[in-house]
């Protein structure tokens, strides 16, 4: 036998029964066809569990409590905030409930006896849009790096797109004309369709007209490669440290987009639509918040207090 191959069935022969599972629940997730973003999710945060669970013992999964689970969720909320466990728990979940229909066991799970982690009813924060201005600032007109982040920059905002989403966009998927983008494969393998207003379609008009408007990727790399997830990071850190802000995150670009929405007189469920929700549980989350405003703005304004 080749010394590779001779390698490779040793690496096998040593994997505890764990790591197969994990590895089977993974080559589920694809065949189901989930995103490579969702399926890198479950890779990172099951493999996490899997060296805690190994480090204390279980191997497999015939020695795994509730106990383990616990201990688990309480060790990573040292280093995690609330939303980063909640994200730990439900990739185990997941996991543990596949494993169980895949073997085929009449014993509870012991995912069912852990309770998921509290999650804070106050939604992360947006980007600020003062933020967002300074950041356009930095980007040089007529130069084919800052036509491309400007534009850039204003169509992340407008179609509130999740990060993954927005890179995976070709030049086919928006119409120029009436603004509707087609975003094909979003969470869940669901397509649907968000918008551009005029402004961020006169910029990225701009920037095609510069670039030439080729067929394939939306956003390209100077070498003509669609700009990956990782680009797209590293492009907004730049932006941002050059405009002296903050680095806002990807997703805070989706949340700003929500609010803006909601402040500008958006329904719960039309919004829900353009962003891909499966229902507006997370949505009524802003909704108080613009409500909030109201509240601000009648204490400010309120005629009563105000003549009394």
């Amino acid at each position: 036998m080749p010394e590779q191959a001779q390698g490779r069935l040793i690496h096998l022969v040593r994997q505890t029964d764990l790591a197969r599972d994990v590895t089977g629940f993974l080559v589920d997730r694809q065949a189901r066809g989930l995103s490579t973003r969702t399926v890198e999710y479950y890779a990172d945060e099951l493999r996490s569990l899997q060296t805690y669970l190994e480090a204390h013992g279980v191997c497999d999964l015939s020695t795994l409590t509730a106990s383990h689970l616990r201990q688990y969720l309480i060790d990573l909320a040292k280093r995690r905030n609330p939303g980063g466990v909640h994200c730990a728990y439900r990739a185990a979940r997941a996991f543990l409930r596949w494993a169980w229909c895949e073997y085929n066991l009449d014993a509870p799970s012991p995912i069912d006896r852990v309770k998921p982690p509290r999650l804070s009813s106050e939604p992360l924060q947006p980007l600020p849009l003062s933020d967002l201005k300074a950041m356009l600032t930095t980007c040089e007109r007529r130069t084919w790096a800052g036509d491309r982040d400007r534009a850039l920059l204003l169509c992340l905002l407008d179609t509130g797109a999740r990060a993954s989403e927005f890179v995976a966009l070709n030049v086919d998927d928006v119409n120029l004309s009436t603004g509707s983008v087609i975003i094909r494969k979003g969470k869940g393998g669901k397509a649907r369709v968000a918008f551009l207003g005029a402004v961020a379609r006169r910029e990225l008009l701009r920037w095609l007209r510069f670039r030439g408007d080729a067929p394939g990727a939306l956003w390209t790399t100077t070498d003509g490669r669609r700009l990956a997830y990782e680009g797209l990071r590293k492009l907004v850190t730049r932006r941002a440290q050059a405009a002296g802000v903050p680095v806002p995150s990807l997703h805070s670009f989706r949340r700003a987009f929500c609010l803006a929405m909601l402040r500008g007189g958006a329904d719960l469920v039309s919004l829900s639509r353009i962003m891909g929700h499966a229902d507006v549980s997370l949505i009524a989350r802003y909704a108080r918040q613009v409500q909030d405003d109201l509240a601000a703005a009648h204490v400010k304004a309120g005629p009563v207090d105000r003549l009394l």
